[in-house]
């Protein structure tokens, strides 16, 4: 009876906190939207910038020296580009799909800066559309199969071992 019970509310924590996804990474794309633009103006005034002196990007990086402060301006720049490069691929891999193929494309929600921005404005919401039940029962069953399966192994060694019965009808 308790182990029941613990799994039905094992069930109903898995409910809740992935039913939470669709919206959660819907908030993570709006981020995700906004640094790619940041970034987008960033790249793009660096690139306008060497070529209004007939230099390509890596031309322009590689002119950056001379002093510890155009060293590290460089390695920022550099970092910028990857950045940009990383979260546009994400951005156009994500943009336009739905939470299922979000949900497909995970590791393309996996930067850290706008994880943590997105949750910091996620409000836990009451999912009711097909998205939100669909996430709902998965996670139902993958928290009542969890800590249904964890509570039996739990139990296990305590469990008294019922003595071999005779052969009957001998």
């Amino acid at each position: 009876m308790i182990l029941r019970a613990l799994t039905l509310a094992g069930g109903v924590a898995g409910a809740a906190v992935t039913s939470q996804f669709p919206e959660y990474s819907q908030q993570y794309l709006q981020r995700l939207g906004g640094a790619v633009d940041a970034l987008h103006e960033v790249v793009a005034d660096f690139d306008a910038s060497a070529q209004a002196v007939g230099l390509s990007r890596s031309d322009a990086l590689a002119q950056m020296t001379g002093t510890a402060f155009m060293e590290r301006r460089r390695t920022d720049m550099a970092e910028t580009f990857a950045r940009y490069d990383a979260l546009d691929t994400a951005l156009t891999r994500l943009q336009g799909q739905g939470p299922f193929m979000r949900a497909y494309h995970l590791s393309q929600m996996s930067d850290p800066q706008i994880a943590r921005a997105a949750w910091q404005e996620f409000q836990p919401a009451v999912p009711l559309n097909f998205a939100g039940v669909i996430f709902a029962s998965v996670g139902f069953v993958a928290g009542g199969l969890g800590l249904g399966l964890l509570m039996r192994l739990l139990r296990a060694p305590f469990r008294r071992r019922r003595p071999p019965t005779p052969a009957q009808g001998r």
